[in-house]
Formats: C-alpha cells, structure tokens, sequence
C-alpha cells in the first residue's frame, strides 16, 4: 500500500465531529495543528484537487501522515488547538514567537492600603490591571507619575504588622504612612481612587496636581524638582496628545486587521485605553492555509493567552465564520462580556482602516526580510538533507565541543538548534570525570556516552529527545571516536564532523570530505552550531577556572597569579589538596606553599 492510499483510508474512517488534527512529515514531527467542526470534510479539503496558495501546496507536499483528537464541542477544540500549537510550535501555524508579555499597572484594591506595581502577567486574583502599555507610553513613566502626584506608598512591606516608624517618603510628601497607621484605610483608598481615575484616561487632576508641584518648587529655587515635575508634565501631555477626540474617555477596545498577499501575511492590533491609542503592533504571520476568519481567531486566541487582559469589545473588519466560537472562547477565558463588532462608518471604522495599512505596510517591508529567515533557518536544514544526503531532516541538531587548558579542568559543551534556531534552554555542560591530561579524544567519547545514557535514565526534556544530527569539531578522528561511544549505547544517530581550516564537512561512511558553498545557508547553520558549541564550552571552562582559583586566593599569601600557577602545573584543586610541601614549594614560594599545605592538612 502507498502512502496516499494509507491516508485515503484513514480520511475515509475519519469521524465527522469536532476535534483537532496534526499534521506530521515523514519523520514524525507535527508541522500543523488545526480545529475542525467536522473533522472529516476539514481534514479531506487538503487532499482534494483544488487550487490552493503557495503555503498550502508546501504543507501539503510534506504531510506525510496526520492523528486527531475528538473534542466534546467545537470550543474545546479551539483552546486545545491553541495548547498543542504553544506546545509544539508547528512551522506551519500562526506562531507569536517572541513570547513578549507587555507590562500593565497592577492595583490589588482590596488591601486596605494597596500599592501599585508594574507587571507582565494578568492574574485572576480580583486586581485591578490597566494596559497594556508599548509603542511610546511606558508603564515605568506612569508610576513615576503617579508617585509624583498622589502619596500612595512605594513600599513592599507587610502592612499587617503597625510599624515603628514612618520611611524618608513620609518626610518629603510622598506618603501617607500607612505603615504607622497615620492614615485610615477609607482615606487611603479616596488617593487610590483618584489614581484609578487618572489610568482610565482623566489626566486634568494629575495636570494640576503636577502644575502646582513645579510652581512651588520654582519659588523655593528647588530647580532640580521643579526639572522632575516639569518633564512628568510632558508625559501627561503625550498622553493627551493620543486622546481620539470623537470617542468617549471610557472606550477601551481592540482593534485586529488582517492582510495577506497569498503567501505572507501580517495582524496588525491597535489598543484603545480610556479613549487613548496606546498603540499599534504588528505581527508576522505564517499559515498555510489562512482564511481571514481562522487567521484573526488563531491570532486573538494566542495574543490574549499570552498577555491576559480581555477588553469589553474587538473591533473586526467583518463579520466572519468564527466569530460567535471566538466570542465564547474570549468571555470563557475572561470571565466578562465580550462583544465582537465590524464598524463599517464612523470613528472606529476609521481605526480599522488606519489599522489595515500598518499590516498591509508591515507586510511589503517584511517579505524579504522573512524569506531571508526562513532560508537562514528551516531552508538551511532543508539544504543540509540535500547536499549531505542525510536520512532525515535535520530539525533537532546537537552540538560538542571540548575545552581545557593543558589538560585541566577538562570540561565540554552541548548544544541544541531547532529548525535551525538556537534553543539555550536546552544547552548542557559536562565535567570531564574520567580522562587524564590532555586527550580531547577520550573526552568526546566521555561526553557522547554519558549524553545517550541519559535518554532513559532522567527527565531532562534536553537529553530525552535523541537528536536527528550531531555535529562534531574536528575530523575523521574525532567523528569516529564520538561515534563509537553513541553506537555502544544503542543509539544510531547521523553525525558529521566540521574542520575548522577549510569548513570540510565528513561523514562515517564517506572516505573523503564534503566541502559545501562558502555561501550557502547549510555550512552556515553548521557554522553557527560549532562556533556556539565552541563559545559555550570555553564559558563554562572559564568560568570553573575563575571558581577554582578564587577559592586558592582565599589562602593567605595566594593571589591571582600564584593559584593560576598552582592550577596549572597540578591540573586540579583535589591534586593541590594532596601534594606535599616538597612539590608545592616546587611550583610557588616556600611561604605560599606552606599556607596551601596547611589550609588543607590543619
């Protein structure tokens, strides 16, 4: 049976409730993740013979295979596809990658004196959050303003306990001392209110508040205040200036716009706060087979995961299929009304349009740049399958690297590209244990079989996933030896080593060497992985030399360059530990060796 009548049947015993399916290519990994109502007419229209865009026919040429998971409703099939997407990151998918959480000011109003804090985070934990703050309004400026113009305490200390007396701030005005009870939680929460009411767009008290403040410290020739005052005045001016007149000072509101040319695509969000445009952001998007309505509810559904706060109303560009799923979907996951609306006349369909030009303008300045990072990235492992004639794509590459100094403190380095990217948080250090002086060999072959003794034995998400090419500093000698310890520990991965002097790539079953264009995204990727492995391992070296050393300096008579010789000549600090005063007085002068004997044989 081939392939396609494999998945002829399956889409034939395919069920026609909701759920999600993944798509996966022929190594296994899931390129796609979708919702559907009705499974099987969702999943089939990727197979029918019908014209598709450029993205869809490249999704479509890599599925290899697909699985799906029934959901109770079409709502739980949407906040799981949004969980599998964060969790897998499929290249296909929209994909808000840079995981950034815009700042908001947070004011728990049900202390009796709360402060007010700048966060990334919204919690459901009854505060009061206002933002989010970005594209030229700072939420740090806020709260300085705030300080400024209301005396709400700075401090973090618990207020259960009265204390003993009030802090520098209370001195200079900037207070009301709750610490010592100097005022009563109803007073205190009256300033509070006030500040609540500046945040939700009233800037006229603040102004004058801020006004009077300059004025006085002007006439007590306190220029340097006056200075501070005058350019927190500035701040509430911008604020000002960012006021849309024909809207009410309650608005709050998102606005989402959407463009696409049928290969790349751009989401552009304009935030509405208090009757102010906070801002405008746009995104990037890549999805195979992009549909205005799926585009802005994959969008909303992971722009408000990952920031939070849910206004009362989005603005849309038109009514669209998904509309009522992303409307229980956004009331479910903020607990309050939400209404989704598409203005056709007046001020916010103004918005919209204002909005659809940043996304389409966001979209012709980044084609390029895109197509560059995508040939960078998953091209250039794509590139490296091709001309290294590797079974697999690569999509997990490790990297190794050893480091010592005259065979001390011998320590090595892995890394992890995914897609071609660098994932840090999957990085790993070893301590050389086993090997004696300086045998780089014998290091590498330590560091490959305590790596796959590890794909069973631990939890560590790094080591449990084998990777689908290991790259290797060095020639045919140090691929061989690396391989050897791998193949003893069961595993069969594909390896390649990369000789520094002319970037020649070598295989284990090729007798001669691969040399790849200087050029191409393939040796550059190659590149980047042993020169990362190389950064990482002499870090960490570096870094444990500085340890060892300082703890040689705590020694009386022991300074920088005495413990560096020290290090050097004995290789370790367990060797300086055991040696006699004869071979210490050998190395450093009689004093210095008789303090390091003692402070190991006292």
């Amino acid at each position: 049976m081939t392939n396609l009548e494999r998945i002829k049947e399956k889409l034939h015993k395919l069920p026609t409730t909701s759920g999600v399916y993944l798509m996966k290519d022929m190594d296994g990994h899931i390129i796609y993740v979708g919702k559907a109502k009705n499974l099987k007419r969702r999943v089939s229209s990727y197979f029918l013979n019908t014209e598709k865009t450029i993205k869809t026919t490249a999704l479509v040429q890599n599925i290899y295979d697909f699985d799906y998971i029934l959901t109770p409703s079409e709502l739980d099939a949407l906040a799981l596809e949004s969980t599998l997407i964060k969790k897998h990151q499929p290249f296909y998918n929209i994909l808000l990658k840079d995981g950034k959480a815009y700042p908001y000011i947070k004011i728990n109003y049900r202390d009796d004196y709360p402060n007010i804090e700048i966060v990334r985070r919204v919690k459901k934990d009854g505060a009061k959050y206002f933002g989010p703050y970005f594209a030229g309004i700072k939420a740090g400026e806020l709260l300085k303003i705030i300080h400024q113009a209301f005396p709400i305490r700075q401090c973090k200390i618990n207020l259960k306990r009265k204390q003993k007396r009030e802090c520098l701030n209370y001195s200079m005005g900037l207070c009301l001392a709750p610490c010592t009870r100097r005022v009563t939680p109803e007073e205190y929460h009256k300033v509070v209110d006030d500040c609540i009411e500046f945040l939700k767009g009233k800037d006229s008290k603040v102004e004058q508040i801020l006004t009077q403040k300059m004025l006085k410290a002007s006439q007590m020739e306190q220029f340097e205040s006056a200075i501070v005052f005058r350019d927190r005045l500035k701040m509430v001016e911008k604020l000002k200036g960012k006021v849309i007149m024909q809207l009410n000072r309650e608005e709050e509101f998102d606005a989402i716009s959407f463009v696409t040319n049928g290969e790349y695509s751009a989401i552009a969000i304009s935030v509405v706060r208090g009757g102010k445009m906070v801002g405008c952001e746009t995104h990037t998007i890549f999805d195979s087979n992009l549909t205005l309505s799926e585009a802005i509810t994959n969008f909303a559904v992971q722009y408000y995961s990952m920031n939070g706060l849910v206004p009362n109303e989005v603005l849309v560009p038109l009514e669209f299929e998904d509309g009522a799923l992303l409307k229980d979907w956004l009331e479910k996951f903020s607990g309050h009304k939400v209404v989704i609306t598409a203005p056709h006349i007046g001020v916010k369909a103004q918005i919209l349009k204002n909005n659809w030009q940043n996304a389409f303008e966001h979209l012709e300045k980044q084609v390029d740049k895109d197509k560059y990072e995508r040939d960078f990235t998953l091209g250039a492992c794509e590139q490296l399958k091709e001309k290294l004639h590797l079974k697999k794509m690569p999509h997990k590459i490790e990297g190794y690297d050893i480091s010592n100094i005259s065979g001390t403190n011998k320590v090595a380095s892995m890394v992890v590209f995914i897609d071609g990217t660098p994932r840090k948080n999957l990085y790993r250090k070893f301590i050389i244990k086993t090997v004696e002086g300086s045998d780089d060999f014998a290091s590498m072959l330590e560091t490959l079989r305590r790596r796959f003794e590890n794909v069973t034995t631990t939890n560590d998400e790094s080591f449990n996933n084998v990777p689908d090419l290991i790259v290797i500093d060095g020639g045919k000698g140090q691929l061989s030896s690396a391989r050897s310890a791998m193949l003893e520990q069961g595993y069969d991965v594909e390896m390649i080593g990369l000789a520094k002097k002319e970037e020649e790539v070598f295989k284990v079953d090729e007798p001669d060497s691969i040399i790849l264009d200087r050029s191409s995204f393939g040796l550059r990727l190659l590149q980047r992985v042993r020169d990362e492995s190389h950064r990482f391992a002499i870090t960490f070296h570096r870094n444990r030399r500085q340890k060892i050393t300082s703890v040689l300096q705590n020694i009386d008579k022991v300074g920088a360059k005495s413990a560096r010789t020290l290090l050097t000549h004995f290789k370790s600090l367990d060797n300086i530990a055991n040696a006699s005063l004869e071979d210490l007085q050998k190395v450093v002068r009689k004093d210095q060796a008789q303090a390091v004997y003692d402070a190991y044989h006292k």
